[in-house]
């Protein structure tokens, strides 16, 4: 990949320019957490945007895509591309020209190696390496979590997709054989060891898409949001499920909706499940972590509801075969993917014997992606 991104730039442009990479993410427990203002535990993968950037000196920023065979050129005036990728960069360029920052005109060629539509956050990997070689080209020494919000609101203004920051934050923040434990509220984090010695990562994709993932997020969320309304008015100190524990959501029961009551309660044990898988990985306790995956999935399933029947199959199926320590969807629900913790020894037999009872069962076979967890941005030469 950087050979053809380096061949190509110098195709284009006749010179050679500086590489950069930012990596996509996965999330391994603390799934609708962020919007409540609870806790995340993503970390950067082995997947990654690359680009290959110089200065023009010049007032625009010509962009060329390897992997769509593609190319803009656009100037810092908040006009929106036709291509839906280039907004991204173009949203990346504009935020920073908000915050007060000039950014000279560049030429760029980029690729990558994440799955589009995998849940690993190809989107935010784009932004992120973005803004984090615009950043060191420039010297503005913009902090990594600036840039993780430059990062957001290129992607709620320039493309209109409403995401919270963990996706651009794990990116940027992301250390090899380390999590992120994000707290949503104060964007404090603690890195958590993950070596998996004897384990894999592995995606599972189903193949359906999140076609009711947009709606029923707006949905679930007013439904936590009412949960709070109601529990302030025995709590007024509360501001959001953060700060709810399963005592007082209980003293507010009889007045709640049974979904939002349901909803509510899922987020405050997600929360918690959260707190003790990372307690397990502190003491390299992956059977201890799987559980607590399990769980998250099940809660995921049935009391937030955002699952379909071929995630609860391969998770279900991951449950009762060997080796797997744990399983669970991951994203935003009603299609993507599973992520699995499995024993190295049984991962070439559980691929095999899941593949034949997901195509057994729905008539195709999923996909696959391993993973592992690995560096964020970073300047590669």
């Amino acid at each position: 990949m950087t050979d053809e991104i380096r061949s190509l730039f110098y195709e284009k442009f006749a010179t050679k320019g500086v590489l950069y990479s930012a990596p996509g993410r996965v999330n391994l427990i603390g799934e609708h957490t962020d919007y409540n203002n609870g806790f995340v535990l993503p970390g950067a993968i082995n997947k990654t945007i690359v680009l290959e950037i110089t200065p023009n000196y010049n007032e625009h920023y010509h962009v060329v895509s390897v992997d769509l065979s593609q190319e803009v050129i656009f100037e810092a005036d908040d006009k929106k591309s036709e291509q839906s990728w280039a907004n991204y960069i173009i949203g990346v360029v504009m935020e920073m020209k908000k915050r007060g920052y000039t950014v000279p005109g560049f030429n760029c060629v980029f690729g990558g190696n994440i799955p589009r539509g995998g849940g690993m956050s190809s989107s935010a990997a784009l932004e992120s390496a973005f803004a984090f070689a615009i950043n060191d080209m420039n010297h503005f020494n913009i902090p990594k979590t600036e840039l993780a919000k430059i990062g957001q609101m290129a992607e709620h203004n320039y493309a209109g997709v409403r995401c919270g920051i963990m996706d651009q934050f794990a990116s940027l923040h992301g250390e090899k054989e380390k999590l992120i434990r994000l707290d949503c509220r104060s964007l404090d984090y603690e890195l958590i060891p993950f070596h998996p010695t004897g384990y894999k990562l592995l995606l599972i994709d189903t193949r359906v898409k999140h076609a009711l993932a947009s709606s029923e997020y707006n949905v679930r969320r007013n439904q936590c949001e009412e949960g709070v309304h109601v529990i302030q008015k025995k709590h007024p100190e509360v501001e959001s499920l953060r700060d709810v524990t399963e005592v007082m959501l209980q003293e507010s029961k009889e007045n709640l909706p049974s979904l939002a009551y349901q909803r509510c309660l899922y987020v405050i044990q997600e929360n918690a499940r959260l707190m003790r898988a990372c307690d397990a990985l502190k003491q390299n306790n992956f059977l201890a972590f799987g559980k607590e995956m399990f769980g998250s999935h099940d809660g995921l399933s049935k009391q937030y509801e955002v699952s379909c029947d071929r995630l609860d199959f391969l998770v279900d199926f991951a449950r009762t075969y060997p080796g797997v320590a744990g399983a669970r969807m991951m994203g935003g629900g009603f299609g993507g993917c599973t992520i699995n913790l499995i024993s190295t020894k049984e991962y070439q037999a559980f691929m095999i014997a899941v593949t034949e009872a997901f195509e057994k069962q729905f008539g195709k076979k999923p996909f696959y992606y391993e993973v592992a967890i690995d560096e964020g941005a970073r300047k590669i030469g």
